[in-house]
């Protein structure tokens, strides 16, 4: 396959083709091989009995994506509508002018919101549900595709969906067995007003300078399809193809993010022209060949489900699985997978995914739909590395490293205002810092997040990590320094009542609760600690500033770290023996050196007195709370060796949601409920609960791996992970049998030497870059 433009290489492209000028977020490329390999069969799929209602496309619509355009689908046999979104179309802001109190406003108005791009609906009417049997619709994660079938008068009717990122087009392909026919309309519109538009497509802005655009084209054989007023009609065709995309002017290296030049209606148009020019066949190949290419890298078994269990869609699945308690391996195994294909879906080349990832179902999404900078974006990327997609951690990446100058911007300008709480006490400010919330135009959202930008690197250094990139840790290298730079301003020196000297973080907040000005806060200062490592090692491997690397050193060297409560015997949050929020808090802020970190480790290494308050904290945090917070407990107790709480924890998460209750829906989106009776869709822990489900089975840092660390009692009988990475520099491919690793095979992507553990016994590995060793008998 041909590869698909990076954003800058699309800027170079554009001048040299002119008219047909690209956008960074909407990819104008040359022709894409056509692929000609058959499909793979289905192995991987989620099926269902209904189509979705068009009234509650956030739960049952089923997702499909290429990275930059995500759309969800409703399958109705006589009514297909498609929710189309464009991961850049956002209103707001750079969002400068601080709140009275020095924090941000946090409104569409100013901050603004990731909105939807356009609505599709494909009416056929003599198709009606009603009038149709065997109805059954479906998710192939192996190949990319949501399909749908059903009988009308004796013909099988067919449909195919799906975001080709190779052509950077969405389609839906409408076919049968023969003898049949498709007559109806089919109505394109934008989802703001937008006028002046065709059938075929429209464009429109917003006040914020951000242009979009939109076109579709539709062809069949047999019979005719033509442009009726508003619609498009087509009359007794055999197969129908429609083609769509669409896009923006964003674009991350232009002043103000958007680039008044390009036409996003124009590309559009060429975009779908060049798609129509082949047979849906030939899209679908070259669509699921560069799907598969990703997808194909890992795999999972958890052992084996019952033939019961098999025989029933995906919904009564996850409602038999919470009815009977009985573990339903092949369901958890496909709910990983799941994960994998959404991050596919929505992380290439484009932004990152926010608190939706790239599936609306309107124009208002809670929260705006942003970037969460104290847990959601960080968590949407833990699964990447460690489930074989390390190409989709690219777009946060970029995401971090294009909004850099806009951060220190703000920070420099804004940060010391008197009106802010979480201003420097020293009067100093440096480098870089950000608020809880982020946009894709530099802007920040309600409060200052000081430790924000620790949080943010500490995930970019942990790609490193997974990775040993050389080039990726060259790009977020400033990164890691700015965020240096700004705590060296930030610290405190402070003497405890044994009389030492120890620097500390200035007030801040302990996300999300407790006091607004509390100083040395254990979530700060434990990602004080790990960033400043990080740099020093950053520092070291590049050949950089070691004289700056060396005052860093010295400065965490002089950090303090949390202690446990005598009154609670937990590891303290804020630098006090009392607790000052809620016991069972969701965010687990004070732990993060358990997870993601490596400080606090059940092996002997660290004081067992410190390992023994982060599990009673965690205990006391409890065991139910919303789908992402649970994924994180899991993760936690995974790396304190705990299995069954860590597989409870997944489990509950696979609850199946009602009335808007905390659990999974019917298309397994995620629903955090907000408030009785009302739930919604966040994205983090579709990916979070994955990632708890490989840290059971590998537990990884550099220079050490540790086979299934947490393996439950419901996958112990066998089971096999392949593609698995691994931080360090490796990739895991590792079986099981009675509960006992039988065979792992170690590949190095980059890492030298680590040792391989399992029961308390362990093996070194030295490998060159490339070869791979498989070690059996491990459990002797």
């Amino acid at each position: 396959m041909q590869n698909h433009p990076s954003r800058r290489s699309f800027l170079a492209l554009a001048a040299a083709t002119g008219a047909l000028a690209s956008l960074p977020s909407f990819t104008a490329s040359a022709a894409p091989l056509r692929s000609s390999e058959p499909l793979t069969s289905a192995r991987h799929q989620l099926w269902w009995q209904a189509p979705a209602d068009d009234g509650s496309m956030i739960t049952q619509g089923l997702p499909v994506g290429n990275g930059r355009l995500g759309a969800l689908a409703s399958n109705d046999s006589g009514r297909e509508l498609l929710l189309i979104t464009d991961a850049t179309l956002w209103t707001g802001g750079l969002n400068d002018t601080l709140d009275s109190d020095g924090q941000f406003p946090y409104g569409r108005a100013d901050f603004g919101s990731l909105t939807l791009l356009a609505r599709l609906v494909v009416e056929i009417p003599d198709h009606d549900l009603g009038a149709v049997s065997d109805y059954r619709r479906a998710l192939d994660l192996d190949n990319g595709v949501v399909s749908a079938s059903y009988v009308r008068s004796g013909v099988t009717y067919r449909r195919q969906i799906f975001a080709s990122r190779p052509d950077d087009v969405i389609v839906a392909h409408f076919s049968q067995d023969g003898g049949g026919r498709y007559t109806g309309t089919l109505t394109f519109e934008g989802t703001h007003g937008e006028t002046g538009g065709t059938a075929e497509s429209f464009a429109g802005s917003f006040a914020n300078g951000l242009k979009y655009g939109a076109a579709v084209q539709a062809y069949g054989s047999g019979g005719s399809v033509r442009v009726s007023g508003s619609h498009i009609t087509f009359t007794d065709c055999r197969e129908l193809t429609v083609v769509l995309s669409g896009g923006t002017n964003y674009a991350p290296d232009a002043a103000g993010f958007r680039d008044p030049s390009l036409d996003p209606r124009a590309l559009a148009r060429t975009k779908v022209r060049t798609a129509a020019r082949h047979s849906a066949d030939s899209l679908l190949r070259t669509h699921a060949a560069d799907h598969r290419a990703l997808f194909g890298q890992f795999d999972l078994s958890l052992g084996t489900s019952t033939a019961d269990q098999r025989e029933l869609d995906t919904w009564a699945r996850l409602q038999a699985r919470a009815d009977t308690g009985d573990p339903d391996p092949e369901l958890e195994a496909a709910y990983a997978q799941f994960g994998r294909y959404l991050m596919i879906a929505g992380s290439r080349d484009s932004l990152p995914m926010g608190l939706q990832g790239l599936w609306l179902d309107g124009n208002d999404p809670d929260w705006m739909g942003d970037y969460h900078t104290d847990i959601n974006i960080q968590m949407n990327y833990w699964m990447s590395d460690r489930l074989g997609l390390s190409q989709c951690f690219d777009a946060f990446t970029d995401y971090c490293v294009d909004q850099l100058p806009a951060w220190q911007d703000l920070t420099h300008r804004l940060f010391q205002d008197s009106r802010n709480r979480y201003r420097n006490s020293t009067g100093k400010v440096a480098g870089w810092t950000v608020a809880i919330s982020t946009n894709p135009f530099g802007g920040g959202g309600w409060w200052w997040h000081p430790a924000g930008n620790a949080w943010l690197c500490q995930s970019l250094w942990e790609h490193y990590e997974f990775t040993q990139s050389r080039a990726h840790l060259e790009k977020i290298y400033p990164l890691l320094k700015g965020a240096c730079e700004f705590w060296e301003a930030r610290l405190l020196t402070t003497t405890l009542d044994d009389g030492r000297e120890v620097l500390i973080a200035d007030s801040d907040w302990s996300p999300e609760q407790g006091p607004l000005d509390a100083k040395g806060i254990t979530y700060a200062q434990e990602q004080v600690w790990m960033l400043f490592g990080n740099f020093r090692t950053a520092a070291a491997e590049l050949k950089r500033d070691a004289g700056y690397a060396g005052t860093i050193g010295k400065l965490r060297d002089r950090l303090y770290l949390p202690v446990v409560s005598p009154k609670t015997g937990w590891l303290e949050e804020w630098m006090s023996p009392d607790n000052l929020g809620e016991t069972t808090h969701r965010h687990l802020s004070p732990l993060i050196n358990l997870f993601p970190g490596d400080r606090i480790r059940p092996d002997g290494s660290t004081p067992a007195d410190i390992v023994k308050g982060a599990t009673a904290l965690l205990t006391a945090r409890g065991m139910d709370s919303f789908g992402w917070a649970n994924a994180w407990r899991s993760l936690c107790w995974s790396r304190l060796k705990d299995a069954d709480k860590a597989y409870q924890l997944v489990v509950r998460n696979l609850r199946p949601s009602s009335n808007g209750s905390n659990g999974t829906s019917p298309n397994l989106f995620d629903i955090y409920q907000v408030e009785e009776g009302r739930g919604i869709f966040q994205i983090e822990a579709n990916f979070g609960t994955p990632a708890a489900i490989l840290e059971m089975l590998l537990y990884s840092r550099p220079g050490h791996l540790e086979l299934l660390p947490a393996l439950p009692a419901a996958w112990a009988a066998s089971g096999k992970v392949t593609g698995a990475g691994a931080r360090g520099g490796f990739v895991v491919d590792l079986s099981w049998r009675d509960g006992k690793p039988t065979e792992a095979r170690i590949r190095s992507v980059g890492g030298r030497t680590t040792t391989v553990a399992y029961g308390g016994k362990s093996r070194t590995v030295t490998l060159k870059p490339g070869a791979s060793v498989t070690l059996k008998d491990l459990a002797r």
